[in-house]
Parts: structure tokens; C-alpha cells; sequence
């Protein structure tokens, strides 16, 4: 039975429920598995809290055995929020106030040091424990811009070529180690591993004594058992590098773990001429779909008032959003059964890098979201009350 079914036949939609998104923990915890299987040398698994922010989520995560990374002090209050213990959260924000950085050390989060600059701060500090450097591998981007940050000049980290490391350890006598992450979606695999051999290989010339890898491994949103494996990306570094895993490895995989974990289901409230379908669901969400759809897809199905799949006949649909401006359209020319009001619009592959980059745009409620664990459905995050709503903007 899908999960939508199930919700719908227990009762725990109301009639205000016209978005609900599923969480699958069994997929989520499955793939988290293999990414520890793939890096068994890794003595921590910091699933990145970007991806999916969900206290529940993180919790379920935690729970198991895997740490978290944070890219704001907020995220780190998610963090701890979901039971993390603070020497398993990896703080990694590109703008640490001297605030954050003061309450990192106290709490004893890992902490991966974006520039000079920072470090200087931390050695006024006086950390009592190995912290890490993000280093730039400055090897180009990848097929998607926006989601690259290995290129020459870029945003994040200091630049392999132009930092030299041994003075840079040799003056900040607590730096334990290098941090790297190349991209995020659009970086083939051999992209990924010499970036991040590049800064592995450096690291072991100044005696690191830990190696944070990043994440980066994509997801492909049309098919995603096609997608790069971790066991892949495992094997061309070890094949690459005879030295591998020589010291302890921290990863920070989020998307890939996240990602196949989620579908949104959103009713059907009209459907105008030329198959134009309008739903509960649109740039509020979805919104790399309505900004960059050269870029991304995701799979999508059409269900029936009761959550049944429904069949007949292809047609090509426009899937547009409910919020005001022309632009929120997540889907063009998508094959689809025919659609009426009431039917849901099942999107695929949303648990990663959607709930967490909602817009307020029109102030629409965030969705009530479900987990899916053994069979079982339960409630891991309430949808929003129009009072909720009002306190956010009061």
C-alpha cells in the first residue's frame, strides 16, 4: 500500500492537508549503510543537516550511530535538539562569528576552519583540541554552477595553491586536520576523487591526523537506482591512492542518503485548458524545479482521490504551483495519466534540499510530514497552524 493510501485510509489527513510529504526511514537508514560500508574506515558518518532539517529525521539518524553536519548555528541547535552529542556534530559555516566560535569550543563540536582569518580568531581562543581547515582542491566545477565550490577564487576554503600548509600547521600548532568538499550535485566521480585526493595526498605531507572527505556523491532524479554508488566512489579512491585511509576519515554525505527517502504528495485543486494543473505544491518547496529546471527533474506520478495510481492514456501536462507570480510552474510537458481536481501529484526524490530551502513567498504553511518506518505511518512533523504562521512573521 503506498504511503499516501495509508494516510488517507487512517484518517490522518485533514481537510487542510492539501501537501503532505513522506519520509522513508527504512530507505534513508539503508543507504546510510552503505555509505558504511563503502568507507568502513571512517570513524564518523556526519550526515549533512542541510539536506533535510527535520528534527525527527535527524533524531532517527543520531540514533543510529551517525553524526551531524551543521552549516549555521542554528543547524547546530537542530543538532543537539535531535539528541547529537557535540563530538559528533561537524560545525562547517563559512561565516562563524566569534560568538559561535567561542560556543563550538565550550560545547566541543568538531570544527572545520574556513580561512586565515578564522583561524587567527580560534588561536586567540585557545582550542584544547584537534580542529580542522577547509582547503579549496581548486578543481573547476562541475556541470551545475550554483551547487560548485572547488573553483579558483571561489567562496569557500583556502585554496590549495596558494596556502602553504606546513607553515599553516606549524603556526597553528592545535590544526588536527583538512576538510574538502567539491560540489554538490552535477560533479562527476572523477571530478570528486582528485579533489578530494588532492587535498588527502596534502594532508598526509604535514602529518594530519584527521581527514574530513566532505560529501557531494549525486543523486540521478530520473533514475535513481542508476545513481553513482558509494561503493564506486570508494573503490577509485583506494585504486587511486595506494595511501588511502591511512588516517581517520569523517564524511559528510547528505544528499545522497536523503534524497530517494522523500515524495510530496500534492492535491489536484484545479485544472484549467491546455492541461494546466494546479496544486498544493509548487517554488514553495520545489524551488530548484521552478528556478532551474535546465538543471533538475524529479519523477512524477498522478494518484486518485483515494491514493490509488492511476493509468490510461499519456498526455503532456503543465504542473503549476499555488503561489502569485507566473513563474511557479514545476513541471512542462510532463507524461501523464489524465488528471482531475481531488487527484495528488506525487513528486519523487524531495528528501533532500527542499522542506529545508522552503520560501515564504505568499506565506503558505509547511506541510505536514510523515515518516514511514516497517510499514508503519507516524507524524514527524506537524503541519503548521495559521497561528504558527502569524508568529513567525509577529
Amino acid at each position: 500500500m503506498k504511503p499516501l493510501q495509508m494516510a488517507l485510509k487512517r484518517g490522518m489527513l485533514s481537510q487542510r492537508d492539501t501537501a503532505v510529504i513522506f519520509h522513508d526511514l527504512d530507505v534513508m537508514h539503508a543507504r546510510l549503510d552503505r555509505i558504511r560500508n563503502a568507507f568502513p574506515e571512517a570513524h564518523l558518518h556526519a550526515v549533512a543537516i542541510k539536506a533535510n532539517p527535520v528534527v525527527g529525521v535527524l533524531r532517527s539518524l543520531v540514533e543510529a550511530g551517525a553524526g551531524l553536519e551543521a552549516a549555521s548555528w542554528e543547524e547546530v541547535s537542530l543538532a543537539l535538539a535531535a539528541g547529537c552529542p557535540p563530538e559528533r556534530i561537524v560545525f562547517d559555516s563559512p561565516a562563524k562569528t566569534d560568538w559561535e566560535l567561542e560556543q563550538a569550543l565550550q560545547l566541543g563540536v568538531r570544527l572545520n576552519a574556513d580561512n586565515l582569518d578564522e583561524l587567527e580568531r580560534l588561536d586567540r581562543l585557545q582550542p584544547t583540541y584537534p580542529l580542522g581547515v577547509r582547503i579549496n582542491p581548486q578543481v573547476g566545477a562541475g556541470s551545475i554552477a550554483m551547487t560548485s565550490v572547488a573553483t579558483r577564487g571561489g567562496k569557500f576554503g583556502m585554496g590549495l595553491e596558494e596556502t602553504d600548509l606546513r607553515a599553516l600547521f606549524a603556526r597553528f600548532p592545535w590544526l588536527g586536520g583538512l576538510h574538502v568538499h567539491v560540489g554538490s550535485q552535477g560533479c562527476p566521480m572523477s571530478q570528486l576523487v582528485e579533489g578530494v585526493l588532492r587535498v588527502y595526498r596534502a594532508g598526509l605531507k604535514v602529518g594530519v591526523r584527521f581527514f574530513d572527505m566532505g560529501g557531494g556523491l549525486g543523486v540521478n532524479y530520473r533514475d535513481t537506482a542508476a545513481s553513482p554508488a558509494p561503493e564506486e566512489y570508494a573503490r577509485a579512491l583506494r585504486q587511486a591512492c595506494p595511501e588511502w585511509a591511512q588516517v581517520p576519515l569523517v564524511s559528510e554525505f547528505g544528499r545522497w542518503i536523503q534524497g530517494p527517502s522523500g515524495q510530496v504528495a500534492a492535491r489536484v485543486e484545479y485544472v484549467k485548458e491546455g492541461r494546466l494543473a494546479v496544486l498544493h505544491v509548487g517554488a514553495d518547496m520545489l524551488l530548484r524545479l521552478a528556478y532551474a529546471p535546465q538543471d533538475w527533474y524529479n519523477r512524477m506520478e498522478v494518484l486518485d482521490s483515494t491514493g490509488q495510481p492511476k493509468s490510461g492514456p499519456l498526455s503532456s501536462w503543465t504542473l503549476a504551483g499555488p503561489l502569485c507570480f507566473g513563474g511557479d510552474i514545476i513541471g512542462r510537458g510532463v507524461e501523464l495519466p489524465d488528471i482531475r481536481p481531488g487527484d495528488w501529484v506525487v513528486v519523487h526524490d524531495v528528501g533532500a534540499y527542499t522542506l529545508g530551502m522552503w520560501s515564504r513567498h505568499c506565506s503558505r504553511a509547511l506541510p505536514l510530514v510523515l515518516g514511514w518506518r516497517a510499514g508503519n505511518l507516524f507524524v514527524l512533523k506537524a503541519r503548521e497552524s495559521l497561528e504558527d504562521v502569524v508568529r513567525f512573521w509577529s
